[in-house]
């Protein structure tokens, strides 16, 4: 009975340090506060692999948070607040980096790949329609054969 008293007592113990309190905003109204849930959405953490700042526990991310919420009290518009954490953590925090010449091959790449397999799919109809239309001539012997064949096959099926 103690041991189990001793194990749901570390457990409760070890449950705790890992609670975290999330932070919790007060915004002037509701527009305000799903304009904060946009902008936190759309930015990447820089520690996390494909983890939006509003998922991620990460201290980084937490940092991204409040200051998302404290350049809002500023007044600073949406623009101005990603500019400002990609001047801060660089192109990567944004899911839709903007097209220029250091993300072309970025945005054009599926395109790119798109139009290579359709170039080699009509490769490969163009090549097998030109096989096929080439019938080979049949040998004199190929055609006795099938004469024999076929007379027999008529001899039978009359019979």
């Amino acid at each position: 009975m103690l041991r189990i008293l001793c194990f749901f007592m570390a457990m409760m113990a070890s449950g705790l340090s890992v609670a975290d309190v999330a932070a919790v905003y007060d915004f002037e109204s509701r527009s305000e506060e799903q304009r904060y849930q946009n902008l936190i959405a759309e930015l990447r953490c820089p520690k996390c692999q494909n983890q939006n700042i509003a998922d991620s526990n990460s201290p980084i991310s937490k940092d991204m948070r409040n200051a998302v919420y404290q350049m809002m009290l500023d007044g600073d518009s949406n623009d101005e607040i990603v500019d400002s954490l990609v001047s801060r953590f660089g192109e990567f925090v944004k899911y839709k980096p903007d097209f220029d010449s250091r993300t072309f091959m970025l945005w054009a790449t599926p395109a790119i790949a798109v139009l290579g397999g359709f170039l080699l799919v009509v490769g490969v109809v163009v090549r097998s329609r030109r096989a096929g239309s080439a019938t080979p001539e049949l040998s004199a012997e190929e055609r006795a054969r099938i004469d024999k064949m076929l007379a027999e096959r008529n001899q039978h099926g009359k019979g």
